[in-house]
């Protein structure tokens, strides 16, 4: 095959693909177009069956879900799903890097092991946990509060954190740690200074994971919140009412609360698309 007819056959290939991808694009991102279009209607032009594509567009769901009618207001859950994130996000990437260190720069013994370990407690179903962990709160008085929410939700993110981040880690050189360390450069100091900016994109890329994970999270906000500490997504459900499931309302409140999300994973869609690809697919 000459060189002309392999460099076409490649370009027709790169242009499929590009469709290929294309289209799933859209298929992935019709879903958030129509929750978009729908949360501009009223509620009678939200219900309608077929849909209702060239009905007034109104903003009568975000007044409503901002209280204007007189409902609760959505702030207080919003700012416990954002402590709730950041926190426990924090919280996992000061002990997942000590530990990710441990096992990818200064491997310890069966480290292969240890991840393994990590991993399989992501195995046990959810729902096992959370009887013991509603008697543990009642106990101790921690139910509807918000820092229980961010025990829970690092202790949960850790072992992914840790897998993640090993594999980032691995891909640091040796020998720049070893040279700060023979200039005189504590444990603490090649964690902050020389691991952490060489490796910045793999902790980028966990911490975006971690935070989406986090923000979430409904079961256990469910079952251990119910005033003080309720987050965006159990304020969310509270729309299904007995009278009804009013669809334009609930659209206006999934878009606001997935906007967080959504902004973060577009600020940080460099560093994460290099993160993954960096380790975590290795």
């Amino acid at each position: 095959m000459s060189d002309t007819a392999l460099h076409t056959r490649t370009r027709r290939k790169g242009t499929w693909l590009g469709l290929v991808a294309w289209l799933a694009g859209i298929v992935f991102f019709l879903p958030i177009a129509w929750m978009a279009l729908t949360s501009f209607h009223s509620e009678t032009d939200a219900a309608t069956n077929p849909p209702s594509w060239l009905a007034p567009l109104t903003l009568d769901g975000y007044r409503e879900f901002f209280g204007a009618g007189g409902g609760a207001s959505p702030w207080p859950s919003l700012i416990n799903s954002a402590v709730a994130s950041v926190v426990s996000t924090l919280c996992v990437l000061l002990l997942a890097l000590p530990a990710a260190y441990a096992l990818s720069i200064r491997p310890v013994k069966k480290w292969t092991d240890v991840l393994f370990f990590f991993l399989s407690t992501k195995m046990l179903p959810v729902v096992a946990g959370l009887l013991p962990l509603y008697l543990f709160a009642r106990n101790t008085g921690m139910l509807d509060n918000i820092w229980l929410l961010v025990i829970l939700y690092t202790s949960m993110n850790l072992p992914i954190a840790v897998w993640m981040m090993q594999s980032f880690l691995a891909e640091v050189p040796v020998a720049v740690i070893e040279a700060a360390q023979i200039d005189g450069a504590k444990l603490p100091t090649v964690l902050s200074r020389i691991i952490a900016p060489i490796a910045m994109p793999g902790i980028a890329a966990t911490a975006l994971i971690c935070f989406i994970f986090s923000w979430n999270e409904l079961l256990f906000a469910r079952v251990l919140t119910s005033v003080v500490a309720e987050t965006a997504p159990v304020f969310l459900t509270s729309f299904i009412t007995s009278q009804g499931l009013f669809l334009a309302k609930v659209c206006a409140a999934s878009l606001v609360i997935s906007l967080p999300v959504l902004a973060a994973g577009f600020a940080a869609q460099d560093k994460l698309v290099q993160g993954l690809s960096l380790g975590a697919v290795k």
